[in-house]
């Protein structure tokens, strides 16, 4: 998918900004088509591969005049032993044209659109038909990543550290992190994350983003049950509480004597996890980022760990 937030970020920071995208792959290739890499002098961020491929493309993206397409045999003489070859667009950005490009797809080539293409934004527009990122008729169309969803952990200890570990390298999240203080937090935190440290944990949740993601895993259970209570009369769209079937049916039994109705408990996932992985915190992680990665909208976060 196009990353059209960013593209726009790295033109905000570095100016002049080269978007790297495989158009069409032919046979065996290191990535398929729509992967890509953003170049800048000085920097890139992303991947089309790696390898010498890569190398060359991001050289030769630091010189480039003007948008460019161009065909690579990916064989010996890039030693490379893929045996297929890519087809890449080069496209020169500055902020202004970032910020121009549409919010739902990203189509461009040589006037007049073909048919083919105008058929495809017909069907993403009226039925939410997304075509996959190809080079069709002289035409490249992407549909364009939605925006980043907020993902809230609640807790520092080693689940929420795990979490953070693994979930920051899933594309399409912004990950807050909060616990009690901010003795709680790791001394190296990723640029990415945002620490939040709060004496009162479920005050703080009454002014989460109400179509935020949250993983509840603190240090006590009667914080992990504000936070229950705080959330359900806040808004979310998807909750997760750590611990076991036991503490899920006193929760539950709390819950409702809070004066939350019954279905409305029940959107709360406990356990949240894949069980099958074990209770080790980085396995606990790559449960809830597999099913985040698939879509956190549609599959509920499972993950199990402490009693």
């Amino acid at each position: 998918m196009f990353d059209r937030a960013g593209l726009i970020a790295a033109c905000a920071a570095h100016g002049r900004v080269v978007r790297v995208v495989v158009a069409h792959v032919q046979g065996s290739a290191p990535r398929e088509a729509g992967a890509a890499m953003l170049v800048w002098d000085g920097g890139q961020s992303g991947t089309i591969g790696g390898g010498a491929l890569e190398f060359e493309l991001s050289a030769a993206a630091r010189k480039l005049k003007r948008d460019t397409r161009s065909r690579h045999a990916l064989g010996p003489d890039l030693g490379q032993c893929c045996g297929g070859a890519v087809e890449i667009l080069s496209e020169i950005y500055d902020l202004n044209r970032a910020r121009a490009l549409p919010h739902d797809l990203v189509a461009r080539g040589p006037d007049p659109m073909p048919l083919s293409i105008k058929r495809m934004m017909k069907a993403a527009r009226n039925q939410g038909t997304l075509p996959a990122s190809q080079l069709k008729d002289g035409w490249m169309i992407e549909p364009v990543r939605p925006e980043d969803q907020e993902v809230w952990i609640w807790g520092a200890g080693h689940v929420g550290r795990a979490l953070v570990d693994i979930l920051r390298h899933v594309p399409g999240h912004r990950l807050t992190w909060a616990d009690t203080g901010p003795e709680r937090f790791p001394e190296d935190v990723p640029d990415a994350v945002t620490t939040v440290p709060a004496v009162d944990l479920p005050a703080l949740a009454a002014h989460a983003p109400k179509d935020a993601h949250h993983l509840i895993l603190t240090y006590a259970h009667d914080i992990d049950l504000g936070l229950c209570h705080a959330l359900l009369s806040r808004g979310f769209a998807t909750c997760g509480l750590i611990g076991s079937k036991t503490k899920w049916a006193r929760f539950r039994k709390r819950l409702a004597e809070l004066g939350h109705a019954a279905d409305e408990i029940d959107r709360i996932t406990c356990p949240i996890g894949d069980p099958s992985l074990g209770k080790d915190p980085h396995l606990i992680a790559i449960g809830v980022a597999y099913r985040l990665a698939q879509s956190t909208q549609t599959i509920p976060l499972r993950l199990e760990t402490r009693a």
